[in-house]
């Protein structure tokens, strides 16, 4: 697959994941020269036409949904008998790993991942779409501690009965009990997979295990889980009573929908849930024994055990039984002691306020969440306190503005003008500064890994062309290498695309400064050189080289331009006779004028000078030819060679031409 470039727009490059239905893989969209995560389906399922058709529909459905927490889905599409779906790039790793790596999370961490699971889950499910396999793998951790939900839509596409394959397991240890039946599913299904989430992010381990998918589905149905608490007693009863509420087995004691979840996930965080009721409390009274639900009916004489089911006897039974109406009056005796106690107190404090004695005592109200003003306003309202000092704090969970804390805390009992200490949140930390490091001429790959070191997010820009750097490699980023940045930041890279190639335009007959005018303009440097032309005008173009077609940009063109025609010198025809110097004249390229002079020093038709000395080839030549002593008579003549014209005779100098071309 790498290098392959589907439906003429996604090429392939490494691959980074592989799961049960699909591999994926890093790519580059050619059009908009972004990564991307291309998801490509397994053969065996891509062949099954039900399975393309859901799939069809539910990656379209995917990728209407528009959430900060859910992983954006760009495009989906068949190229010969693979089916993909291109996908946002995230960069992080999936909750499951980190949960290996870092064991069980503090609670606000857990509060906080689950938060945004659901409000991811609220948009789906507004739009209709049951995810159907939440679960720690398919939850990305990105390197701001935010998340994003995977595989929105894939999940309904494919079969979802459980096998006793192996290769299932995960996903049977976060399914629901009515999901495991084969039931119809609702919102809440992803519900209880979000508390199974929440409840391994908490502890570090799955609520139910074994050593198959049947085993670990049948205790979906049949047991109830440990406490949370049990497992790691750094969990909070309020955190612990949310998880176990999503976890009911019965759906309408769930959280119905995934705001109501979000929303006591909110209180939480900001102080102001208490413990669930109901079921929660059952669960933290006494051990944990296995309840037949509304979907399955065991047979009273059954009990599970992690790997099978065994029968018992009727003695068994009777003990447990026993047991469990012995547990009953315990907890009966220890509900009246608490009862008289209480009565005691309240016996007690009625007698201190009829006699006036001790100090009057009001309960705290809860500031938390309130901006100052509304904090004070609060107080003065509640008459009983006052506000004593204000500090101020970073917070990533409060917003900026808004108390994160109060000393004394909401509720507690106290005396009357009682002064109260509150926190007001900054807002998150401010991120630290980093270096940009340079990306020139590095891979996608080597991107990510530099910009991780540097704590810093990439993001591939469009395209560029450069002719020094190889294609598929930066060529250029924003901000530029060497420059500060906060941490979290992103940097936007863009690859080159190689040399641009563009048209080379003629300028044959054009003057040099035009020509070399046009050429610059289109992106090439200009060499001259000159050629000596009797048919071009000196100063014009007579050739270039290349003359057409489309080159290198920034490239060389050579263009010649005319110098004129060619400068040769004339042969020197002096001491010749006429007739010898017309034929090497002639033979030289030139014309010739003859003009007869008397002379008494050079006998008759013998050269006594030429002129001019040199000329363009072609041009016409005078030499004057000796006549005599100066009683004989003179004359001229032209030619080019063919044949010589002489003058009259007669007393003085005389004159006569002619031209014979």
């Amino acid at each position: 697959m790498p290098g392959r470039v589907l439906s003429g727009r996604y090429q392939v490059q490494d691959k980074i994941g592989t799961g049960g239905m699909a591999t994926v893989f890093r790519g580059v969209d050619q059009t908009l020269g972004r990564t991307v995560a291309i998801k490509t389906m397994l053969p065996q399922y891509a062949a099954d036409p039900s399975f393309a058709a859901r799939f069809k529909q539910e990656a379209q459905a995917a990728a209407a949904l528009q959430s900060p927490y859910i992983v954006s889905v760009y495009d989906w599409g068949q190229d010969g008998d693979t089916y993909y779906i291109i996908m946002e790039y995230l960069r992080g790793t999936d909750l499951k790993t980190g949960i290996r790596k870092h064991g069980a999370l503090d609670c606000r961490k857990v509060a906080q991942i689950g938060s945004q699971i659901a409000q991811g889950l609220s948009v789906a499910h507004r739009h209709g779409i049951i995810h159907r396999d939440i679960k720690p793998q398919n939850i990305m951790v990105q390197p701001d501690g935010n998340i994003k939900v995977m595989d929105f839509g894939i999940a309904r596409a494919k079969n979802s009965h459980l096998t006793t394959d192996n290769s299932v397991l995960g996903t049977a240890h976060y399914v629901s009990p009515e999901q495991t039946q084969g039931h119809e599913l609702g919102p809440t299904t992803d519900i209880y997979s979000l508390g199974v989430v929440m409840y391994e992010a908490a502890t570090g381990r799955v609520p139910f295990d074994g050593d198959d998918a049947v085993t670990v589905a049948l205790k979906q149905v049949t047991e109830q889980p440990v406490p949370p608490s049990q497992v790691n007693p750094a969990v909070d009863p309020t955190l612990e009573s949310i998880i176990l509420k999503c976890m009911e087995k019965d759906p309408a004691n769930r959280y119905q929908t995934a705001d109501e979840l979000y929303r006591a996930l909110r209180d939480y965080l900001t102080g102001r849930m208490v413990q669930t009721g109901g079921s929660t409390a059952v669960l933290h009274g006494s051990p944990m024994v296995a309840r037949p639900s509304a979907t399955a009916t065991l047979p009273r004489n059954v009990q599970t055990t992690s790997t099978h089911m065994r029968q018992i006897s009727a003695t068994q039974q009777a003990e447990e039984e026993e047991r469990a109406r012995q547990g009953k009056r315990r907890r009966k005796t220890f509900l009246i002691v608490v009862a008289v106690l209480l009565a005691i107190a309240a016996a007690a404090y009625a007698v201190v306020s009829m006699l006036g004695t001790g100090s009057q005592t009001y309960p705290i109200p809860n500031l938390l969440g309130l901006t100052q003003d509304e904090a004070q306003e609060q107080v003065e309202k509640d008459g009983h306190f006052s506000i004593s000092s204000v500090k101020e704090s970073y917070s990533d969970t409060v917003a900026e503005g808004q108390v994160m804390d109060q000393y004394p805390s909401a509720g507690r009992l106290m005396d009357e003008g009682t002064q109260i200490e509150i926190t007001i949140s900054k807002g998150p930390e401010p991120a630290a500064t980093v270096t940009v490091p340079d990306l020139t001429n590095l891979t996608p790959s080597q991107v990510d890994e530099a910009l991780a070191k540097a704590n810093l997010k990439g993001q591939a820009g469009d395209s560029v062309y450069d002719s020094n750097i190889e294609v598929g490699k930066v060529a250029q980023q924003e901000p530029v290498g060497g420059t500060t940045a906060k941490a979290g930041d992103t940097v936007t890279y863009h690859l080159s695309q190689g040399v641009e190639k563009v048209d080379v335009p003629s300028v044959v007959g054009q003057s040099q400064s035009d020509a070399t005018s046009a050429l610059e303009t289109a992106g090439f440097t200009v060499n001259v050189t000159t050629s000596s032309s009797s048919v071009v005008t000196k100063g014009y173009v007579i050739s270039q080289t290349p003359s057409s077609g489309q080159a290198d940009k920034g490239s060389s063109v050579t263009i010649t331009v005319s110098s004129g025609p060619e400068t040769k010198t004339v042969p020197n025809v002096i001491g010749e006779s006429v007739g010898s110097a017309e034929s090497t004249l002639i033979n030289a390229g030139f014309k010739y004028y003859v003009e007869y002079v008397s002379s008494d020093s050079v006998a008759s038709g013998v050269v006594i000078s030429y002129s001019p000395t040199s000329g363009a080839a072609g041009s016409t030549v005078t030499i004057k030819v000796s006549s005599g002593s100066s009683s004989s008579h003179s004359g001229s003549g032209t030619g080019d060679g063919s044949s010589t014209t002489g003058g009259e005779t007669g007393g003085g100098t005389g004159h006569s031409s002619g031209t014979d071309d």
